[in-house]
């Protein structure tokens, strides 16, 4: 074959041979986007769904002595449909601000409840006392609250069956006491380690601000407390906000169950 025939020959395949490369390449970057394309609208047509607060049109916070001075008349009683204030702790303590928030929540038209910190290192029953002799009987007043947090310097006190028994004796004589029963407010960690399986009837107020508030266990929540920072008009400090799992009628449901509406 002449030289030049060669040389052309030997061109063309050289040419062809860059073409075919550099068509695979375009190919595979163009099957790369595709792909991950493809990928964008799986996660966004089958990723599941999280609860929101904003889902929860109900809402409430929660406050203690660390809140001070608040001045009621700047919060909204329609904004904010419930209010839980801090009473006892333990077996003796008495949040110094409670009576004042309680009567000043009340008069500004609040639905309002108690809640008691409890400590796992005390007896039900004396914690029990010292909530019923902080907080009167109101009958438009919310059910009480037994708040349940892991303590590391109480956790091994008693034993799981024994903490169970303790914290139902307090159940029992608050809701005797007042003819509601007590809502459990407690975090996931402290609900997985020792309330799964227990006091099935009992509402839950769960403590989340990262995740979704839904349990492993499907059980279903009653409030969420969804953030520690809120900013309310009236309260110069932080506060705990929290929403009612279902809509203005439930709520209103709700209220009604336990003797309110």
């Amino acid at each position: 074959m002449p030289d030049h025939l060669i040389q052309t020959f030997d061109f063309y395949m050289k040419k062809t041979a860059f073409l075919n490369k550099t068509k695979m390449k375009y190919l595979s970057f163009f099957a790369i986007c595709a792909l991950g394309v493809l990928l964008i609208l799986t996660l966004f047509i089958f990723k599941p769904k999280y609860a929101v607060a904003q889902d929860y049109p109900v809402q409430g916070f929660d406050i203690s002595h660390h809140q001070g001075s608040i001045d009621w008349s700047k919060i909204s009683p329609q904004k904010y449909q419930f209010v839980y204030i801090k009473a006892t702790e333990g077996g003796d303590y008495k949040d110094d601000r409670f009576q004042d928030y309680w009567l000043e929540a009340r008069e500004r038209g609040m639905r309002v409840g108690a809640y008691h910190f409890y400590r796992l290192c005390k007896d039900g029953a004396s914690q029990a006392q010292n909530f019923i002799e902080t907080v009167p009987i109101k009958n438009n007043s919310l059910a009480p609250v037994i708040d349940l947090e892991y303590d590391a310097n109480c956790i091994n006190q008693y034993t799981k069956e024994q903490l169970l028994k303790q914290i139902q004796i307090m159940h029992d004589r608050l809701q005797q006491h007042y003819g509601k029963a007590p809502i459990f407010y407690t975090s996931k960690i402290f609900y997985n380690m020792v309330l799964t399986g227990n006091f099935q009837k009992t509402p839950i107020w769960i403590r989340e601000y990262k995740d979704s508030p839904n349990l492993k266990d499907k059980r279903p929540w009653t409030i969420w407390q969804y953030s520690n920072t809120g900013k309310i008009q009236g309260i110069e400090k932080a506060v705990d906000l929290n929403r009612y799992a279902g809509s203005e009628q439930d709520w209103k449901q709700y209220l009604k169950s336990i003797g309110l509406e």
